[in-house]
């Protein structure tokens, strides 16, 4: 049996609640349940957790709490309610609150009358402005290891939570601090993918001494390009990955014709030609790469439809191929090379304007040109 403190809740009011309560509360754990592996961002899927959460009790606020680096304070992940925002920026010391001490105790509780409770403390009520009477709070354990809490404030109509509410908080909180721990270890394994694509990136660039940096500076530019198109967190993930790893096919290319520091044979450009469809095929065998692996082959598309490998027109070219095709030329011409030192910024921009709707795509081309402007006149204010 959960603890209920400082509770009015009685045996009849607990009995007296319909079979269509408890349906809807059912209905609740599943939907979130459905959620967990829906939604691809840790943020959004909180947010929709805490919103069913607090629509499903009739509640006026609902957050989830978290431990930062410090083990003594909490941090509102999401919050909901008339001052979420506000709450974002306040941590919870353990020792004076009871979603703290719901963390340390590692016990669900009802608190029906916040007044009477010793562990409440009126701090973050007169920081925002709030009002708190009741408190329904659970706690995130995934391993045996508390990470944090669920909490929700205040019925609507003012009623008394029970112990049917504080079941279903207690099934949604092992949902949701099941779907935490799965996204930090997903986090922690692409953060290791991601060193792992840096230093193969820097391998390709190493290849030549004047390309060095090449790839990170085309992923930095093709990301800015981007800023002004209505990409999503997906489509702008897979952008990152394409871009810095545009070149891997020059690994299988012969050194001696990529610095070759006179005009290449017919054949050697050929051979050239052929990295963006290795680069492509290497990386569609590796499954969080495999929709970067088509930027990737069509990075060399011209507008016009007279680049390679397929010969695509227009919007026939990914996007995101589009952008770093513009991202690529782009620091080609402002950096050095072994046949000409870097071309001045505002001559790359004359460059990408000169060919846009031929070589380049013109909405790439803009959108690039626009937020390289903005980035220079925030890194560079007057």
């Amino acid at each position: 049996m959960y603890r209920i403190a400082e509770s009015q809740v009685t045996t009849t009011e607990t009995t007296g609640r319909t079979e269509q309560e408890n349906r809807v509360r059912l209905e609740l754990i599943y939907e979130v349940s459905k959620k967990v592996g829906s939604v691809p961002r840790l943020t959004q899927l909180l947010e929709k957790i805490i919103e069913m959460t607090q629509k499903t009790l009739n509640a006026t606020a609902a957050s989830v709490l978290l431990f930062g680096d410090n083990e003594q304070e909490l941090f509102f992940e999401v919050a909901s309610g008339p001052v979420g925002k506000i709450l974002k920026q306040v941590k919870v010391n353990i020792q004076h609150s009871i979603a703290g001490h719901v963390a340390s105790t590692g016990k669900p509780l009802i608190v029906n009358d916040v007044a009477r409770n010793p562990n409440f403390h009126r701090n973050i009520d007169e920081i925002t402005g709030f009002s708190t009477r009741s408190v329904i709070c659970a706690p995130l354990i995934v391993h045996r290891k508390i990470m944090g809490v669920l909490e929700v404030i205040n019925k609507l109509d003012g009623s008394d939570f029970n112990e049917q509410d504080l079941l279903a908080v207690v099934s949604v909180a092992a949902t949701a601090a099941m779907a935490i721990e799965n996204t930090r270890l997903n986090k922690n394994m692409l953060d290791a993918y991601n060193s792992a694509i840096a230093t193969l990136a820097a391998t390709i660039d190493a290849k030549d001494p004047y390309t060095r940096g090449h790839s990170q500076r085309v992923m930095e530019h093709a990301l800015l390009g981007c800023k002004f198109l209505a990409l999503s967190p997906e489509e702008m993930e897979t952008l990152e990955y394409a871009s810095i790893l545009h070149d891997i096919g020059k690994i299988a290319i012969d050194t001696r014709i990529l610095n070759k520091p006179d005009v290449l044979t017919t054949s050697e450009r050929n051979i050239i030609r052929e990295h963006s469809a290795i680069g492509a095929s290497m990386l569609k065998e590796i499954p969080f790469l495999e929709k970067a692996s088509e930027l990737v082959l069509y990075h060399h598309e011209r507008y016009d439809g007279k680049g390679y490998p397929e010969g695509l027109k227009g919007k026939e070219i990914p996007m995101g191929a589009r952008l770093i095709a513009v991202a690529d030329a782009f620091d080609t011409m402002t950096t050095n090379r072994s046949y000409r030192p870097a071309l001045t910024i505002d001559y790359g921009i004359g460059e990408l304007r000169a060919c846009s709707g031929t070589q380049f795509c013109p909405t790439a081309v803009e959108a690039f040109i626009a937020s390289l402007r903005t980035h220079a006149k925030k890194s560079y204010p007057n």
